[in-house]
């Protein structure tokens, strides 16, 4: 598996609001997968955002890997998947890191405003594609 940095085609294709899903492990080993929305930052971290009630940020604090595969959004048959490392878990108060991610994916800030958020950036510590991603 390939490490960064990224080929300049795969951090284009990164930098696309596309799909994706995210795995962490539960505490019991179990793989636990959802869609979320990421961004990759001018460092090459990807930036995730979670409601912080949700178990996957307990994971996380269990457990600090995480895999994320996008997918592009012409054809799912190209798509990235990186594995990485938690290097931050913060608080969002002023829900300015998920405002970015929602206007990303749909041009507006995020309309739920009633509940704290938590920001989580992921070191990618190696990276495969698949389709047009693919590197030989």
């Amino acid at each position: 598996m390939p490490v960064p940095p990224l080929p300049d085609d795969v951090a284009a294709l990164l930098a696309r609001p596309n799909a994706a899903v995210m795995a962490t492990v539960a505490s019991d080993g179990r793989p636990v997968t959802v869609a979320t929305w990421y961004l990759v930052e001018e460092d090459g971290t990807v930036l995730l955002n979670l409601d912080a009630s949700r178990a996957r940020l307990t994971h996380l604090r269990t457990d600090p890997r995480v895999s994320l595969t996008a997918l592009d959004e012409s054809s799912w048959y190209t798509h990235v998947s990186v594995q990485g490392t938690v290097v931050s878990i913060e608080d969002d108060p002023e829900l300015v890191d998920i405002d970015r991610l929602s206007t990303h994916y749909t041009g507006r800030p995020y309309p739920t405003r009633d509940r704290p958020r938590v920001s989580v950036r992921v070191r990618i510590d190696r990276w495969h594609g698949w389709g047009a991603a693919k590197q030989d």
